[in-house]
């Protein structure tokens, strides 16, 4: 019977979500969801199975991602901001004892992002320290990160804005005279590359999002990864409630220790599954979710090469206007799996204008999200330091808009979209 409601899915795809080509006058938005039978197929036999909470999906998934990675642990949750929230409380968990984040701690970040890189500095209560970014490549300016240090700084937060990776070299190398944690906040860059090695593999922790517009969906859903045994360990707890307990849902005394332990003051003996070491969350996603991102993962090689090839279309047919934009830059030593394309208009071409007349045109376009979140009303009566004027986060604030390169987009639509920008210019 099952074979045949899968069947019956299959065909139902075929017509009911059948994508008739791009004509011009239609909406070409900056992101989109590519997929075909196989995710709807999986999504559905998850749910006759229906064990919803995370089974042998997620083990799949998990598994996958982390041989893609290049990783040893991967950690399923429910979406990217919950991965950054739970990558960064690892490193608050007294199991790591003198190099345990504290509140009052610094952490150096960028002011041109997404809040919730930052978020979960401030919801634990350490602090944020802002540094500049460098413009066209739009990640951390790493003259500024010896100026940002502190006696109170523990660690170092960045993203790879838009997919093309920070200085890694020269950020790691930082971080490891000062023995700081580094986070790697990879949601925007799964599949992007720095000395030939995937990024999300060269911080002591790093996270990805699985948000639609994102490199690949599970819908809502992110992930947190480590080579490190005791921080996947935290992980895994502050993940799950805090329990102490690392048996999987649905099974028992995996340890075989159940019940004839001493853990703090509680009775000998004490059932193991209800022993906290930490106090926690409940991050999990659903097996339905992983369902998704298993038949996502075996596409991310070709949506790679097709964001590649979007991107270099983009710059190529934008390169006679270079004298009104600055076209984006990958930087040194790596290759991007570009999550958009980042312009800035020059200081005598209005952005305003360029992005009126695209979405007029259909063409959505998108802000380097939070502009500088220094002056996001969110950031008020939260307490902070900034290196020099953030300069370039501020002229990203004020002139910088991306389009999508997103692996549905056509040659037609990509070439649309570079005429309206020429038009506009």
């Amino acid at each position: 019977m099952k074979d045949r409601i899968l069947q019956l899915v299959k065909e139902y795809v075929h017509v009911e979500h059948r994508r008739n080509p791009w004509q011009p006058g239609e909406r070409i938005d900056y992101a989109g969801r590519v997929y075909d039978e196989a995710e709807i197929s999986n999504l559905v036999e998850s749910a006759l199975e229906f064990w919803l909470t995370a089974g042998h999906w997620t083990d799949e998934f998990e598994s996958k991602l982390a041989k893609y990675i290049g990783v040893k642990y991967c950690s399923f949750v429910n979406s990217g901001s919950s991965a950054n929230l739970l990558a960064f409380w690892a490193l608050t968990s007294p199991l790591l004892k003198d190099r345990q984040l504290r509140r009052g701690d610094e952490v150096i970040t960028v002011a041109a992002g997404f809040p919730t890189t930052v978020a979960p500095i401030v919801q634990y209560g350490a602090s944020p320290m802002f540094i500049d970014v460098t413009i066209p490549q739009y990640n951390a300016d790493v003259s500024q990160l010896e100026a940002a240090l502190s006696p109170k700084t523990k660690a170092v937060m960045l993203a790879h804005t838009l997919g093309n990776p920070f200085d890694i070299g020269e950020v790691k190398a930082f971080c490891d005279k000062h023995n700081l944690w580094l986070i790697e906040d990879n949601c925007d860059a799964l599949g992007s590359e720095y000395d030939g090695k995937k990024t999300g593999t060269f911080g002591d922790i790093a996270t990805s999002s699985f948000y639609p517009a994102h490199h690949i969906t599970t819908g809502e859903g992110g992930a947190v990864y480590t080579n490190d045994p005791l921080l996947h360990k935290i992980i895994r707890s502050l993940r799950d409630w805090g329990r102490d307990c690392i048996c999987q849902s649905g099974k028992d005394n995996y340890c075989g220790h159940r019940f004839d332990s001493q853990f703090g003051d509680l009775p000998k003996g004490y059932d193991h599954k209800y022993v906290y070491s930490h106090f926690g969350f409940n991050l999990k996603a659903t097996d339905m979710q992983a369902a998704i991102g298993v038949a996502q993962l075996s596409k991310l090689n070709s949506f790679t090469t097709k964001r590649r090839e979007n991107f270099a279309y983009l710059k190529n047919a934008l390169t006679d206007v270079q004298d009104k934009l600055i076209l984006p830059e990958a930087c040194p030593n790596s290759n991007p799996n570009w999550f958009g394309f980042l312009i800035t208009c020059r200081e005598d071409v209005s952005r305003e204008r360029i992005v009126s007349y695209l979405e007029k045109n259909k063409v959505q376009t998108r802000m380097l999200f939070g502009g500088n979140m220094v002056k996001q009303p969110c950031i008020n009566d939260v307490e902070h330091r900034i290196v020099g004027d953030l300069a370039n986060t501020d002229r990203i604030m004020n002139d910088t808009f991306w389009i999508g390169v997103y692996p549905g987009m056509t040659q037609e639509m990509l070439a649309f979209m570079a005429e309206r920008i020429i038009e506009a210019c």
